[in-house]
């Protein structure tokens, strides 16, 4: 059996300039998507350390969501929830593209998908807010 060998003057492929990702704002939006991951990794080292502190008495506790009640820290958590947000978007616009969904043959927009995808969030969002608000 033969194998088709590729043309090797496409083997090695171009370097890119260091600002390739500046040239469409669709490069630009997908690095911006990927940067904001750094920022929900953090965060979620933040809540670790929460639950250490949990594990480790009421006071060490306590001192913590002192820490967290300063200004500094709560603005973090508001540039961090701004990021989530755009992260989870953005992840529900680009679902919308993979999965193509028909409602009586008909394929939806993606629009609309990436609408019913954010009103379920929300919807369950509202939920665990009310369930852990009645407490």
């Amino acid at each position: 059996m033969m194998l088709n060998r590729p043309d090797p003057s496409r083997l090695h492929p171009q370097p890119l300039p260091r600002t390739w990702w500046l040239r469409r704002r669709s490069y630009f939006l997908f690095l911006v998507r990927e940067f904001t991951s750094l920022f929900i990794a953090a965060y979620l080292v933040l809540l670790m350390a929460g639950l250490y502190q949990l594990g480790s008495g009421h006071e060490a506790y306590s001192e913590w969501q002192g820490r967290m009640a300063e200004p500094g820290w709560i603005l973090l958590h508001g540039v961090i929830l701004v990021f989530a947000v755009f992260h989870s978007v953005t992840w529900f616009q680009t679902t919308s593209i993979v999965i193509e969904l028909k409602a009586g043959g008909v394929k939806l927009p993606r629009a609309m998908f990436t609408a019913l995808n954010v009103a379920a969030w929300l919807a369950v969002s509202a939920f665990i807010v009310i369930l852990f608000q009645s407490r």
